[in-house]
């Protein structure tokens, strides 16, 4: 994750107590990250079972449930030094002192309200041990009210009815390694507002116009930056105050669900940004709870964030990892979610992450990495994993800490995927370079095949690419207006060529000439240009190849899935590979990173036979100048780049071909 502004925030809770049979009095209702630069001083044991987790949430919180024949709702909140707790409702003026609930020796409050049902807005009123009140929103609620008001809703999640046991069904059949991964990224406040720009638009109106615009895209995955319910708009969802509450900014629980189901019928899956890395000083959160250091660190050396002003998750405590994990699981057992993007991973793995000497704690072993937080991302991976067959667990992590990717049996942390931030930052760094000047760093691009395979990669160009000064894509592109669109086109085209799942944030796909602005809507009238059209057009139909060519995504994540050409053509600025699927079909990519065309430029190929040019991002669909094969080329058996069979091409200027074998290549 990549500094984002102060205003960013995020913590823990739980040990379910059985419910007391206490009864109440009645009421009515209611940024790039800082490397590490200090060595790993001790490897964490893998030998250790990961303990059975529990869900807390079916606990602790708010539940609607009848006694005696009387309806209402049993309360339980984790407040261990709390002398006193209470809850507040409008039932009961909001008075400390109406409604108490129980406490135990697990440090559980529990009660039960009559009268209390779905709609009931309540806090918790907790008496700090200095006799202080603190009113609180319930940590496991399942709802809470639109901010910047800041109670809990009782809300009862068995209400709705799945329509997508088929494509749930399938998901756990499915091995995401072997398939196509193309993900859009959305902040669902300002992808699209309504025509007065004074609200957003709803869940299910978002259902809607999402599905229809990325099925005509062709992506499989839609991303969400986070929907946890958050209080501070300019944040994007990255200061958490309600672990599992969807935002209502867009309304209630069971239209999200509605969003999720709707995108599952429609082959769509759903990705959300999880939070588990920091939280928020705001008072109704999780900060002190209970008037001490609870879901974090008291010692700011351990609990305090520096970069965003936040506090941070004590990971060594049972019931913060337990409040986590429950939530983690939450998302994918109750609304579907397929998969979870870990936001800041990096700031997680090490206590001395964006600290200079002396404002931070060693370990145990005097090193710098966090081990509780290192176990308990084995732990969460491990648990969903075994629990949600087909869903992926995908880690935003900025240094080179080993295996992230990797099982946890194997010594790694055990997610799915990794983002390649190294792919990402070179990149745009070569891409941005004037052409005359890229000659002189082809290694920019050459260096990711040394390591490409370490880890399971996702390739982003996120929302962090477009924020704080930075501009759009487009403007970071050099030349003219023509090359500007032409160097955009080429660098989606290197990014699906590439080895790794894609991710593109919203608006990018049309070449949004402004840097994404959170308080509006994106650019939809740049649609009418057809040089943003044609970029449209050209990301719909490298989905289209994406999908179509296995050899462009079967062996993503491993080394047989790729094979030089040639990258040592600096003066040309041209790039050569071959990606493979594993009955041996291949996919040829040529790409041209300078604004001049060549006409006859031999390459070596693995085999002979008539080849399709299946791609050519200089097609004049999309807004090109139209330099390339006539639809393909023969590859003769003359010998080049040490390969028996070759091609003449015509390369277009700041282009991306690629070509396919006809029939089965003869070898």
């Amino acid at each position: 994750m990549s500094k984002r502004p102060e205003s960013k925030k995020l913590q823990e809770s739980a040990a379910a107590a059985k419910p007391q049979n206490t009864v109440i009095r009645p009421m009515a209702t209611k940024a790039v990250a800082k490397p590490a630069t200090k060595a790993v001083s001790k490897p964490v044991s893998t030998s250790t079972p990961a303990p059975e987790v529990q869900e807390r949430y079916h606990g602790l919180g708010s539940h609607l449930e009848t006694r005696d024949g009387v309806a209402g709702a049993r309360f339980a909140v984790w407040a261990p030094n709390a002398t006193e707790v209470c809850v507040l409702t409008d039932g009961n003026g909001w008075q400390h002192g109406n409604d108490w609930l129980q406490g135990s020796d697990s440090g559980v409050w529990t009660g039960f309200i009559p009268g209390a049902t779905v709609g009931t807005r309540y806090k918790y009123s907790l008496r700090t041990k200095e006799g202080n009140l603190l009113d609180k929103a319930d940590p496991y609620a399942f709802s809470a009210e639109l901010p910047p008001a800041t109670a809990s809703i009782i809300h009862d999640l068995d209400e709705y009815e799945w329509k997508d046991d088929d494509w749930m069904h399938r998901r756990g059949q499915v091995n995401w390694m072997k398939q196509p991964v193309s993900v859009y990224e959305v902040q669902l406040a300002s992808w699209k507002r309504p025509w007065d720009g004074r609200r957003y638009h709803s869940y299910r109106e978002l259902a809607h116009m999402l599905v229809d615009y990325v099925r005509e895209l062709g992506y499989t995955h839609i991303e969400l930056m986070p929907v946890t319910e958050y209080p501070f708009d300019g944040s994007w969802g990255y200061q958490v105050t309600g672990y599992f509450a969807p935002t209502s900014r867009f309304g209630g629980p069971d239209e999200f669900r509605y969003f999720v189901d709707y995108c599952h019928q429609n082959n769509i899956g759903v990705i959300i940004d999880w939070v588990p890395a920091h939280f928020p000083y705001d008072d109704h959160g999780l900060a002190r709870f209970d008037g001490t250091g609870l879901y974090e660190h008291s010692d700011p050396k351990q609990g305090f964030h520096p970069d965003w002003n936040t506090h941070i998750f004590n990971y060594g405590r049972h019931e913060v990892r337990e409040f986590l994990h429950s939530s983690a699981r939450f998302w994918l057992k109750e609304y579907h979610i397929d998969g979870l993007r870990v936001d800041a991973v990096a700031s997680m793995l090490y206590l001395d992450y964006s600290r200079e000497d002396g404002e931070w704690i060693p370990n145990q072993f005097g090193g710098n990495e966090n081990l509780e937080a290192i176990e308990f991302l084995k732990q969460f991976n491990t648990h969903l994993h075994a629990d949600f067959p087909g869903a992926m667990t995908i880690a935003e992590e900025s240094t080179s800490f080993g295996g992230v990717s990797r099982p946890v049996y194997d010594g790694g942390l055990g997610f799915g995927y990794k983002w390649d931030m190294g792919w990402m930052h070179d990149t745009l760094e070569y891409l941005g370079r004037e052409t005359i000047y890229r000659k002189y760093h082809q290694d920019e691009l050459a260096f990711r095949s040394v390591y490409q395979f370490t880890e399971n990669f996702m390739l982003p160009l996120s929302h962090d690419e477009v924020v704080h000064g930075k501009g759009s894509l487009l403007s970071r592109m050099p030349g003219d207006q023509w090359q500007r669109f032409a160097n955009l086109r080429l660098l989606y085209g290197y990014q699906y060529a590439c080895p790794g799942k894609k991710l593109l944030f919203m608006g990018c796909e049309f070449g949004q000439s402004s840097e994404w602005n959170a308080d509006s809507q994106l650019d939809w009238s740049l649609l009418q240009f057809d040089v943003h059209d044609g970029v449209k057009k050209f990301i719909g139909d490298l989905n289209r190849v994406y999908k179509d060519y296995s050899a462009l995504h079967e062996l993503d994540c491993e080394p047989e899935g790729f094979s030089w050409i040639a990258a040592d053509d600096a003066d040309k600025s041209i790039f050569t590979f071959c990606r493979l699927d594993s009955s041996g079909q291949h996919v040829v990519v040529v790409l041209n990173f300078t604004p001049s065309p060549h006409s006859g430029y031999r390459i070596g190929v693995p085999a002979g036979g008539d080849y399709i040019e299946i791609l050519n991002s200089d097609s004049e669909l999309y807004g090109g100048s139209n330099v390339g094969n006539l639809g393909g080329q023969t590859a003769e058996k003359i010998k080049s780049h040490g390969r028996d069979f070759s091609m003449k091409l015509n390369l277009p200027p700041l282009g991306c071909i690629m070509l396919a074998a006809k029939t089965k290549a003869k070898t």
